[in-house]
């Protein structure tokens, strides 16, 4: 523990302690508003995106690049090794350690690139197009690109510089947008989309390690890191069954619809799981290390767990379910009427991305107190329940598979934290009931945009929406006055605006 974050000399052990934890509290927070913010930028850099190049591409076009990508990304789980989280979440982390794990990830990197280039046939013989060679040769070198930025991110994190990786989280995507925009009016059609990618991830390579401040010597024989392998490959298997779970369904579409079908399925699915993904990352790479250090005080880790559901449901499912509810002028106003089919699909994947969220709390407890194995055994069971709803769904084309990925986490919710309480002490009763009263209230939020969608058909698109967010707003304020649900804002509000007052006194990181 740094001076800083000692108590005074001579004073009492539970004075440290306190002092420890008022200081975590203000980085914590300090660094979710920080990483919230550049999160934000990325998200309307994405809506940019989605909103150009809608009307630059075609749906064949996103549904050939979601081909590859859906089966070469199980590799890239093999990439991380979990060794980013593993370097989070250790104690105690040498520079030499630091350096030796930036090796690993950059060789598995570079293998993952050599084994794509080489299966890009096999991949265009699975859905039988031939064109998707070019497109997997091209794509591979991003495992090369992404194994050399993991340990750098993992760094950033682990000395919680939020402002500096929030630099580079949005100038990546920024550059990759630009030109993705100029490949698509230069006539490269699906070229675009993967310029974009690999522009995006080299800038961003480029921005984190200039960030990070230090350039990796050569191996360490001395250095063990054999513990955090042990960690980062029952994590890395988790993570490569939760990547299947997540693309069984495009995978399964790309064998049994046209590429346009699965481009406008693809458009959808990005528009709910691109925010997803950037709220998700940084409130676990802000949650799991300050959980890492309070995981032996139980009182402190149980309530940090459940008011972090109670953000996550407040704000980010509430959110979800007005996307659910503004379907409709949604998908005009940000792909145009050519993509109209899009409308009920992303309805149903936003109801299905909000029930997920309220068991994401349980990933942050299995990595902050290192459970690895046994998220990779729920993962099984978790997956297997998608998988199985999925591939029937499948047979019944996009809109089955569309209402498999929303009713699989009604039964893959409530069966999270039982399974989690089995390893780990958390407050099951407070999760499971504070999960319902966020669904009652998200759905009743939801339930007034969707009233207010179908009373305003007609009307300007613009117009629309306006008018959608307010009846939203307006049943938002109006079930803040029901006393239980004032009481779970009052406390989220009430320690937001704590830690928020607290970091004034807090030195820039």
């Amino acid at each position: 523990m740094s001076g800083d974050e000692r108590g005074p000399a001579g004073g009492d052990a539970s004075a440290a302690t306190a002092g420890e934890g008022q200081h975590l509290g203000r980085r914590a927070v300090g660094g979710a508003a920080v990483t919230m913010a550049a999160q934000a930028g990325k998200i309307a850099i994405q809506l940019l995106a989605v909103i150009t190049l809608a009307r630059l591409l075609t749906p064949h076009d996103y549904g050939l690049v979601a081909m590859v990508t859906a089966l070469i990304g199980v590799a890239d789980t093999f990439r991380d090794f979990g060794l980013s989280s593993a370097a989070i979440q250790a104690p105690h982390l040498s520079r030499g350690q630091q350096h030796n794990l930036f090796w690993l990830n950059t060789g598995l990197g570079a293998l993952l690139t050599v084994l794509a280039m080489a299966a890009s046939p096999l991949i265009a013989a699975f859905y039988g197009r031939p064109e998707l060679v070019p497109i997997t040769l091209a794509l591979a070198a991003s495992f090369l690109i992404n194994g050399m930025a993991t340990q750098y991110r993992a760094d950033l994190y682990r000395r919680m510089l939020f402002r500096r990786l929030a630099v580079a989280d949005t100038s990546g995507p920024l550059l990759g947008l630009v030109a993705a925009v100029v490949a698509a009016l230069a006539g490269w059609g699906f070229w675009a989309l993967v310029v974009q990618q690999l522009v995006a991830l080299a800038t961003t390579l480029l921005v984190m390690a200039g960030a990070a401040g230090w350039v990796p010597h050569l191996w360490h024989r001395s250095e063990r890191v054999r513990p955090f392998l042990s960690f980062g490959w029952r994590l890395a298997g988790s993570q490569l069954v939760t990547y299947l779970g997540n693309n069984i369904d495009t995978i399964m579409l790309g064998l049994r619809v046209s590429a346009a079908e699965l481009g406008v399925y693809n458009r959808s699915y990005q528009l709910i799981s691109a925010p997803m993904s950037q709220v998700r990352g940084p409130l676990s790479t802000v949650a799991i290390p300050v959980l890492s250090r309070v995981q032996s005080d139980d009182e402190r880790f149980q309530r940090y767990v459940a008011q972090g559901q109670m953000v996550i449901g407040y704000s980010v499912v509430a959110g979800l379910a007005v996307v659910a509810g503004s379907t409709g002028p949604l998908v005009d106003l940000l792909l145009g009427p050519q993509w109209v089919d899009a409308t009920d699909i992303l309805r149903l994947l936003a109801v299905a991305a909000g029930l997920q969220m309220l068991s994401f709390v349980g990933y942050w407890v299995y990595v902050s107190k290192g459970l690895v194995g046994h998220l990779l055994h729920y993962s099984f069971l978790s997956t297997g329940i998608r998988v199985a709803f999925v591939v029937t769904g499948s047979f019944f084309g996009v809109m089955g598979v569309a209402w498999a990925m929303a009713l699989s986490p009604l039964i893959a919710w409530p069966l999270s934290f039982w399974w989690l309480s089995r390893r780990a002490n958390i407050p099951v009763r407070a999760l499971w009931l504070g999960g319902l009263r966020v669904v009652v209230f998200a759905g009743t939020v939801g339930l007034a945009a969707a009233a207010t969608e179908a009373l305003t058909a007609g009307l300007h698109v613009v117009a629309r929406l306006a008018l959608i967010l307010l009846a939203a707003a307006a049943t938002y304020a109006l079930l803040s006055l029901i006393p239980r649900f004032r009481r779970d804002l009052t406390g989220v509000v009430t320690m937001i605006r704590q830690n928020l007052r607290r970091r004034k006194d807090e030195p820039a990181s």
